[in-house]
């Protein structure tokens, strides 16, 4: 707290050097945490640290799901279509691929596992982008919209990969049934998004509209309905989190009766545990490096932040009727944050009893890709938007790289 205090002072000035708050709460997590006898011990093997940062998920996926820019979704509906259903699934696979070439076990699902939790996009790391004001809002927002939806979209298929990894195990043979679990898992989750979420927000606007109820009061209830589903969720044996993205969806279309800025308390509410989550974040960077470091870590993570992501959706985006200039920003910006840690952490914790190594692997590819996506996208976004400003301006609007 007092390291999120002492950011929030010089927010401002540091953000000028890139200095996020995701960039400040990861580096003191790393100098608090470093060393034999560490000012601070977190514990994250436990089920109710499991169970914490599944409930920090299901916030965050909530709020993904419900603040989309009123009109991006329907205005560009082709395109988010392009990058949520033909370049995400061809990312999901060229990760697949590089982890095959890389990690040559022949244990594909534990590389779809691998691929699934490195390929989540979050804008964290270049959060100050989508408040750049040299990009078209148009941009932004289709940058907002994908980011959110792709997290949510990616959770049944993480949660279908990590019950596959963990019935193979380091064995190589089926134990149990946990895929059929899987399935049922979002099956229930669905019921139980829905059932929250849909009577939720009619409930919510008919009460504003009667005069029922206050703005703050309205803001306390649609913080109450990611918890809500995220419980249901539990007590049904489905996911909780894939249960609040859910209801995120089926609320959204009523959020836009209700008043101005009902959702600014479960999207600060989500910023400050996701902050938490970047602290402790900083304690896993210290801990990947010790013991037995795999060296294609680093190389998996350097090509999940440029190949995987990039090629796929300049793939997607063919024939779009985007300039050269719009491609190439929406395929770059692929930032790798919170979403990557908390199926990174997920993955860890299932895949700890059944195959050790295979979790330290997962942790360690999570680890170095978040990280090295803190500095790769954090210390670009001044560059790449002052150079899509430049392109912009020109009056003939033609690509200065030659291209039309």
């Amino acid at each position: 707290m007092a390291t999120l205090f002492a950011w929030a002072l010089v927010a401002g000035r540091l953000v000028r050097w890139s200095i996020t708050a995701p960039v400040a709460m990861t580096a003191a997590g790393v100098v608090l945490t470093v060393g034999p006898h560490p000012l601070v011990t977190v514990s994250l093997t436990t089920s109710d640290a499991e169970r914490a940062v599944e409930i920090i998920l299901a916030v965050l996926l909530f709020t993904d799901a419900t603040a989309a820019p009123k009109g991006v979704v329907r205005a560009h509906r082709r395109l988010l279509a392009r990058l949520l259903l033909v370049a995400l699934p061809l990312t999901v696979l060229a990760g697949v691929l590089v982890g095959g070439l890389l990690f040559p076990s022949g244990r594909w699902w534990l590389v779809a596992l691998f691929a699934v939790v490195t390929v989540a996009v979050d804008l964290a790391p270049a959060a100050e982008l989508i408040k750049d004001s040299r990009l078209p809002s148009w941009l932004r927002g289709v940058l907002t919209v994908e980011t959110g939806l792709n997290d949510g979209i990616l959770a049944p298929v993480f949660l279908f990969f990590l019950a596959g990894a963990e019935a193979y195990g380091d064995s190589g043979t089926p134990s149990g049934e946990p895929l059929g679990r899987a399935l049922d898992a979002v099956f229930w989750a669905v019921v139980a998004g829905v059932l929250v979420g849909r009577p939720g927000g009619l409930l919510l606007r008919r009460a504003w509209r009667a005069g029922w109820t206050r703005p703050s009061a309205v803001r306390l209830g649609i913080l109450a309905l990611p918890l809500a589903a995220y419980g249901l969720g539990i007590l049904l044996d489905g996911s909780g989190f894939i249960a609040a993205f859910v209801a995120g969806l089926c609320f959204a279309p009523e959020a836009r009766a209700l008043p101005a800025h009902a959702l600014d308390l479960v999207e600060d509410v989500g910023a400050l545990l996701s902050l938490a989550l970047w602290f402790v974040f900083g304690e896993l960077v210290t801990q990947a490096f010790t013991g037995d470091f795999d060296g294609r870590v680093v190389a998996y993570a350097a090509l999940s932040l440029t190949v995987v992501r990039v090629l796929p959706v300049l793939l997607a985006l063919l024939g779009s009727g985007l300039r050269r200039a719009d491609r190439l920003l929406l395929a770059w910006l692929g930032p790798r944050g919170m979403a990557t840690i908390v199926y990174g952490l997920l993955a860890f914790n299932g895949l700890a009893p059944v195959d050790p190594h295979a979790a330290d692997l997962v942790g360690q590819l999570m680890t170095m890709t978040v990280l090295m996506s803190l500095v790769l996208h954090g210390l670009t976004y001044g560059p790449v938007a002052a150079r899509y400003a430049r392109y912009a301006g020109r009056p003939d609007g033609s690509d200065p790289d030659g291209a039309g």
